[in-house]
């Protein structure tokens, strides 16, 4: 079976979507779409803005998100996916992709997501690190044992987990984990605690609006982060999407459900190639390719 998968926030370059524009007339249209639907040149930022402005949450996951869906409808008979899944802001791009979401509800989703997110981060110093060579088990043990908020944010492949939260603890965090045994504790340039408690009021505001859309059954089960498990029902894929920005990324238990029920090949679906390294973390011997038109 074939798998398509999306990739989330990091993915983005400068200039990206540059040349699908103009080699898919498929791809133009969504994009010159997307500039009416969201207010502003997302178009203009991603082909000829810097990084910096790229980085910033609210433009790096309608980006992202457009790149990847534009690229899906590009590929034609290329895309006949037979399961789907996407790294957190990549999950809008599979359910879109796979026709759970229309192209327009799934852009205006992933908008109010990354400004709501962008709103929970100012309300208090929080960050991420990347823990590496650590089991799940002692990440956990560790995170429950620091006081404040630290959490697993993103189970990323064996021996890669995220961890999130406010900044004291994070950095405490950081230094148990290197006591502990971990290779290393990387922290990471985002813009505030992902996938943790504190994303809180932006789940409650990104609730009301993934409540007031339509959600269809996908053409293919999506196997969606929060449980690891592939869905087709509408009213669980909601449930679960809202549930998405305070849950933990179980991307490694994703990846290994989905080669559990039959996923022969992994096709990245989006900017960069993050995925595909993760899958191979999870299955050296597993296909792994970029989709490509």
């Amino acid at each position: 079976m074939k798998a398509f998968v999306f990739p989330g926030q990091g993915a983005q370059f400068s200039g990206m979507g540059k040349d699908l524009y103009e080699a898919s007339p498929k791809a133009k249209e969504m994009f010159d779409r997307a500039n009416d639907i969201l207010g502003f040149d997302i178009k203009k930022i991603m082909f000829e803005g810097s990084d910096e402005e790229l980085k910033q949450t609210k433009v790096t996951q309608p980006a992202v998100f457009l790149h990847s869906v534009a690229l899906a409808a590009a590929m034609g008979d290329g895309f006949k996916p037979e399961m789907t899944a996407g790294h957190s802001l990549g999950e809008f791009s599979a359910l879109t992709a796979a026709g759970a979401l229309s192209f327009e509800d799934g852009l205006k989703l992933v908008h109010q997501r990354a400004l709501a997110m962008q709103k929970a981060c100012e309300a208090e110093p929080s960050t991420m690190a990347a823990i590496l060579g650590l089991p799940d088990k002692e990440v956990e043990a560790v995170c429950m044992s620091v006081p404040g908020t630290v959490v697993a944010a993103n189970y990323n492949s064996p021996g890669q987990v995220v961890i999130s939260g406010s900044t004291d603890a994070v950095e405490k965090a950081c230094e148990m984990m290197k006591e502990a045994g971990a290779k290393r504790a990387l922290p990471l340039q985002v813009g505030g605690a992902f996938h943790s408690p504190l994303m809180e009021p932006a789940r409650v505001e990104l609730e009301a609006a993934i409540n007031s859309v339509k959600v269809k059954e996908p053409v293919c089960a999506v196997y969606q982060n929060a449980v690891a498990a592939g869905i087709k029902d509408p009213a669980e894929i909601k449930a679960n999407l809202i549930a998405q920005l305070t849950a933990p990324v179980k991307w490694t238990q994703s990846v290994e459900k989905m080669i559990a029920d039959g996923a022969s090949s992994f096709t990245e679906v989006g900017p960069g190639k993050v995925l595909q390294g993760l899958v191979k973390k999870v299955d050296r011997q597993m296909e792994v390719m970029s989709g490509a038109i």
